[in-house]
């Protein structure tokens, strides 16, 4: 299954009209200030992430969904899973990890989406345990871990940024569907 509904939201792979959208998220300050060194992202680096993503999909069998809205059909960001390849202390792992636009921030899309993203990884992925890596001080992100169930496993920094990093696992079998 790559699609999924929640009662707000619709996590589904990516289409073509997804970019500019995407692109706009990525290229928000107050959206990159937790990701990697906090550098926005053009139009082309985000083409080149969307491609990655979907490579994901094929060679892994999961990957990061395009979350829309399902009132409106707006595109609010991405939620899903990945293989943390960064960071190889932590591997082999699988992490989940969202971003969305601000004007999307607050409303439990983060927590609603991340919530049916576990429930895809132990009930269709079949995944018995899943990460996920936050910097230390982004706080939003940490009150969505709390959400999930997702406790502190380690801290760490980054290797190519040295931004100090906190790995949150939650094991599925244990996970509240």
């Amino acid at each position: 299954m790559t699609e999924i509904r929640t009662p707000r939201l619709l996590l589904r792979r990516w289409h073509d009209d997804d970019l500019a959208p995407m692109a706009d998220i990525n290229a928000d300050p107050r959206v990159m200030r937790w990701i990697d060194d906090g550098s926005v992202r053009g139009l082309d680096d985000t083409a080149e992430a969307i491609e990655r993503w979907e490579e994901e999909w094929n060679e892994e069998g999961f990957g990061l969904f395009a979350v829309e809205l399902l009132a409106s059909g707006e595109l609010a960001g991405f939620t899903g899973l990945s293989v943390p390849e960064f960071l190889p202390q932590v591997l082999p792992a699988v992490a989940i990890s969202w971003r969305l636009g601000p004007q999307f921030w607050g409303q439990g899309y983060a927590s609603e989406a991340a919530h049916a993203t576990l429930e895809f990884a132990l009930q269709d992925r079949g995944l018995d345990r899943v990460i996920s890596i936050s910097q230390a001080g982004d706080d939003a992100s940490e009150n969505v871990l709390r959400k999930l169930g997702m406790e502190l496993e380690r801290e760490t920094a980054h290797p190519l940024h040295g931004r100090p990093l906190r790995v949150h696992t939650i094991d599925l079998t244990e996970f509240q569907a």
